[in-house]
């Protein structure tokens, strides 16, 4: 997992609608990349929803979230639109954003996880799920950023 600290770095890819998202597009602004398996499984669809249902404790904290999976642009769609998901999801396919934050698995999918980049694009806050059957639940995620 990238280190606290360091310097975030920069990626372009493609978003729901195949609109290229650059992580420099954000800078001055503080980013939540939440890094997930897949679109409309089970856990991912329950940690995608519990951020959807805290956007505005985001917002009130002045962060933008960025959804990041291996999964297709049109695979992001139809996921969004389900879940009304206010936030973009970003398509990873050749997984080398996930690899240069590595946050890959042992299986090559991503772990769940996320990183926390301020407004000058240094890590803040980086977290992984060894497992990615569980995510880090949201007071907590919340408290680590508040203290920050």
């Amino acid at each position: 997992m990238i280190q606290e600290g360091h310097k975030a770095p920069e990626f372009t890819l493609p978003d729901s609608e195949g609109n290229l998202v650059s992580l420099s597009d954000f800078a001055g602004r503080k980013v939540l990349l939440i890094f997930y398996p897949g679109d409309d499984t089970p856990v991912c669809t329950a940690q995608l929803c519990d951020y959807r249902n805290n956007v505005t404790e985001f917002t009130r904290r002045g962060i933008t979230v960025l959804g990041i999976s291996a999964d297709r642009p049109d695979s992001h769609r139809r996921f969004a639109e389900k879940h009304s998901l206010p936030f973009q999801l970003l398509s990873d396919e050749a997984k080398s954003t996930a690899k240069a934050y590595d946050t890959l698995g042992f299986l090559g999918m991503s772990q769940r996880a996320y990183v926390l980049i301020d407004e000058e694009g240094t890590v803040l806050l980086a977290y992984s799920d060894f497992l990615p059957i569980t995510y880090q639940p949201m007071k907590d995620l919340l408290a680590r950023i508040d203290a920050s």
